[in-house]
């Protein structure tokens, strides 16, 4: 099979052998053992195939990931997870291109936009820049997801506006910086599900209840796709305006070195106590005046 001269009609079937299609795109778009075995041998070098199989405990089941892990260590064989493969390839390859830039001036003064677009999701995403962005200093660097209700219609029930508006001032303040504007809308569940979300809320459930209720993730945003547009612009030594650790790990993971967390919090109001509590107290959010 991993001929390249073997057609489909060489091959017996039915047999005991599955021949499997991978994705083109590999893990980054479909986590299966087929890709996880063309990725590999791509980044190997070799022909892009390969053949994959379950392994079996002592009991003749399926062996677990612990299990598997444990075996692989007492036989000295190298192992890694799909996680691990996903991070690399993000880390060494590049999804993204620049398709546009122009000069912007919004409420906190003047910046340069740079639109960007996601080969995998076709997504795109903003970049507001001011000052070099690529000098060897740490930039300071804010992620934004975005928040349709937040940014636009100044909702109250959250503080993401605020935070935007917080962090274009900082980085006029200091003459340089970048902000990431992430087409993430409701933590990655979509405009749809967000009020949908906000229903369930309105009910008494809480902002994790809610996506839980719906059957979501509760925070299923990436930041491989930030990690490569600041790695685009040459930002690979951060200053990350954030309250959520998981932004911090999202980049380290994807090759962009956080040297310090600068805090960007809103003092809570009325509406939204409840909200940054449980964001706190369920989501890991550093928050000292909640």
């Amino acid at each position: 099979m991993m001929d390249s001269r073997c057609h489909a009609e060489d091959l017996v079937s039915p047999g005991h052998v599955f021949p499997a299609c991978a994705e083109p795109d590999g893990v980054l778009l479909r986590p299966g053992w087929a890709e996880v075995g063309v990725d590999l041998a791509r980044i190997a070098g070799v022909q892009p195939a390969a053949t994959f199989c379950r392994v079996l405990d002592d009991s003749g089941e399926v062996a677990h990931a612990d299990t598997l892990i444990a075996r692989a260590e007492s036989l000295a064989l190298p192992h890694l997870t799909l996680a691990d493969l996903v991070a690399h390839r993000m880390a060494t390859e590049s999804f993204v291109t620049q398709l546009s830039q122009s000069a912007l001036r919004v409420g906190a003064g003047e910046f340069v936009t740079r639109a960007f677009e996601d080969r995998l999701t076709k997504r795109q995403h903003l970049a507001l820049s001011l000052g070099d962005v690529r000098s060897p200093e740490p930039i300071l660097v804010r992620l934004h997801s975005e928040c349709l209700t937040g940014d636009v219609f100044g909702s109250r029930r959250c503080d993401c506006g605020q935070q935007l508006n917080e962090a274009l001032a900082r980085v006029q303040s200091e003459g340089r910086g970048l902000v990431l504007y992430l087409r993430q809308e409701g933590r990655g569940i979509g405009l749809v599900n967000k009020v949908r979300a906000y229903q369930l809320q309105d009910q008494g459930r809480d902002t994790v209840e809610a996506n839980e209720d719906l059957g979501l993730p509760v925070d299923p945003r990436d930041y491989g796709v930030a990690a490569q547009m600041l790695l685009a612009l040459g930002a690979r030594r951060v200053r990350l305006m954030t309250n959520n650790p998981k932004k911090i790990e999202g980049l380290e993971i994807h090759g962009v070195e956080v040297i310090s967390r600068e805090p960007i919090e809103i003092p809570p109001s009325e509406d939204n106590h409840h909200y940054l509590a449980t964001k706190k107290a369920k989501m890991g959010h550093l928050l000292d005046t909640v």
